[in-house]
């Protein structure tokens, strides 16, 4: 097995590992997570160990494709396994979110139900042998996503100390641009999915 490969399955492993360090009952055994504060902003330690686990994860996406593409190391293994390992990584932490009441619910609706409706117009279109690559909108998506959770995960720092609400901005910047990217692969596939209705 390659190393951008190696790199992808390390993304995934760190998914469940984020989700038993962030959904942990520590209560339960007496364990309290302090909070550093900035200004009159507190952020929860255990937000900054999520945040640390989450940058690493995110780090290997950006690692994986460049060596995959420098090193001529794109095998068919890492074509499947790399949109997944994103996809578990960034919706894993936005449902956590909502589940913790971190962020809106419809923005996060939108992006979940983008990853769907992609996910079957992708299936079409490799039935019909017709291969989409992911455009400009999908990989712009993927950032904000991942930029919009460090920043609920910072509690908004440094934007809340000169009081403007750029996590909510930003979830919802990308929920827009989630929502055209949509539009653009139904666009592309329409014929495919109306062509025996």
């Amino acid at each position: 097995m390659n190393l951008p490969n190696k790199l992808t399955i390390f993304r995934i492993v760190l998914v469940p590992v984020m989700v038993v360090v962030w959904l942990f009952p520590y209560d339960a055994f007496g364990i309290c997570f302090g909070s550093l504060n900035v200004g009159q902003v507190s952020i929860s330690y255990l937000n900054l160990i999520v945040l640390a686990i989450f940058v690493i994860a995110s780090l290997t996406d950006m690692l994986d494709g460049k060596i995959a593409r420098k090193y001529q190391l794109i095998t068919t293994f890492g074509k499947f396994a790399d949109p997944i390992a994103d996809k578990l990584l960034v919706n894993t932490a936005l449902i956590i979110m909502l589940y913790k009441g971190m962020v809106s619910v419809l923005p996060v609706v939108i992006m979940l139900g983008r990853d769907i409706i992609v996910d079957g117009c992708r299936m079409i279109a490799s039935q019909n042998g017709k291969v989409v690559a992911a455009g400009f909108l999908g990989k712009l998506k993927t950032v904000c996503q991942m930029v919009t959770i460090v920043i609920v995960l910072l509690n908004n720092i440094p934007f809340e100390l000169i009081y403007m609400p750029i996590d909510e901005i930003l979830l919802w910047f990308t929920a827009f641009v989630s929502a055209a990217g949509c539009y653009s692969y139904f666009n592309q596939l329409k014929d495919y999915i109306f062509e025996s209705m």
